[in-house]
């Protein structure tokens, strides 16, 4: 499949393996529907990259779109063949099977297929006016969804293979996002359409999660180029620091009470903050060195919690005492717990790693889990946020939808 941009990168972004040596990776099965596989997706990347995901027919048939919106060369007469072989030969991995604990707290759970197939909806965004947006990574859009409805509309960023990723909106009701696979923010103005590019350094290749603070700075990581960001949209101006941590990735981010941004270094076991005016940064230390937090909710007090994603534990962080606490997540080591949300006295996040993701409820107070499955099966939940109403938005990645979580 020939890819216009970027092939090992979005080749990893889909399947999440390594690269091993060619001479390693084991032959494709017979079968009808090989020869095309072998043709086609060995001329962008190693077959690999197939031989070692799993999927169902769903599964494999969202993955060949996003391969297609990305460019791939293949003819609509054999996307069918495609899906049917890599569906017999690589059907989906042994996972942990979700582990659903009732309770009494009532939540009901909504979802929309997007309209582009392979879309790949990353972040949501829940939206003043009640709406929901996603970034279609994988189809170069943003999308709006009016829950009341069912009707969606999409908006092509104007620079191609953008990847669009992290989403948030100003006072002005503008949306902004971070491209994700160009090195640059940008935003929408769903009155008129129009797309206005901030580029940044190249060296910040890989702008992530964005966020405003009370005085309308914009607020962003940069997560492979291991770097904080901050663009002042009134002048355009953008300053760019390095994260200390060689390789820390840093990921999610709140702004706390005092107007201060933390983030999370998901390459690392730290939480961090930034000075807003020097933008200099204060490292925090988890206790465990294998934590690996990769986003973070904050509660009215300044209390964090982090999803731990490779331990599969929910972390709470004390900024004033340095103090953390862990609870294991219901699904075990290998739950990878991701999106998270503080929605009326709970903390809301989801199992990334078992079948289907779950959503997961946690009472600090009682110190008690309650789960629920997600419909679709949810393909990777990577952000939530809570709406004006006090409900969750989520992106289900894998699965093509959005969805709405309401919390009775």
């Amino acid at each position: 499949m020939t890819i216009r941009y970027a092939l090992p990168l979005i080749a990893a972004v889909l399947l999440c393996s390594a690269l091993p040596v060619r001479s390693q990776t084991p032959p494709l099965p017979d079968g009808p529907g090989k020869e095309i596989v072998a043709a086609s997706c060995a001329t962008c990347h190693s077959i690999d990259r197939v031989t070692r995901a799993g999927y169902d027919r769903d599964g494999w048939r969202n993955v060949v779109a996003m391969m297609v919106n990305a460019g791939a060369k293949l003819p609509p007469d054999q996307t069918n063949a495609v899906v049917a072989y890599l569906t017999k030969s690589f059907p989906p991995k042994a996972e942990p099977v979700a582990v659903l604990i009732p309770g009494s707290a009532q939540a009901s759970i909504q979802e929309w297929v997007v309209p582009t197939a392979g879309s790949r909806p990353h972040d949501p965004l829940a939206a003043a006016d009640g709406s929901i947006w996603y970034t279609g990574q994988m189809a170069n859009v943003l999308g709006r969804l009016d829950p009341k409805t069912g009707t969606f509309k999409e908006y092509r960023a104007r620079v191609a293979d953008s990847g669009p990723h992290g989403l948030v909106e100003d006072a002005d009701g503008n949306i902004w996002f971070t491209a994700n696979f160009k090195a640059y923010i940008g935003k929408l103005d769903p009155r008129t359409g129009t797309f206005t590019e901030y580029k940044l350094d190249p060296a910040a290749r890989d702008p992530h999660t964005p966020l405003f603070d009370r005085n309308g700075t914009l607020w962003f990581t940069v997560q492979g180029a291991n770097m904080l960001g901050r663009l002042v949209p009134k002048t355009g101006d953008v300053k760019l620091v390095t994260s200390p941590t060689a390789r820390s990735n840093p990921y999610g981010m709140v702004i706390d009470s005092k107007n201060v941004p933390w983030y999370v270094e998901f390459g690392s076991n730290k939480i961090a903050s930034i000075d807003p005016a020097t933008m200099a940064i204060r490292e925090y230390p988890l206790p465990n060195a294998g934590a690996r937090p990769r986003r973070i909710a904050i509660e009215p007090d300044d209390v964090m919690w982090y999803s731990d994603y490779a331990r599969g534990y929910l972390g709470r962080f004390d900024p004033k005492t340095g103090s953390v606490t862990e609870f294991p997540s219901p699904g075990g080591p290998n739950s990878r717990p991701y999106g998270i949300v503080f929605l009326k006295g709970a903390i809301w996040y989801s199992e990334s790693g078992v079948r289907p993701n779950t959503l997961v409820r946690f009472d600090p107070a009682a110190q008690r889990f309650q789960t629920w499955a997600i419909p679709s099966g949810g393909g990777v939940v990577r952000n939530m946020m809570v709406t004006r109403d006090g409900n969750i938005a989520m992106a289900c990645s894998g699965v093509n939808r959005v969805g709405l979580v309401t919390v009775k």
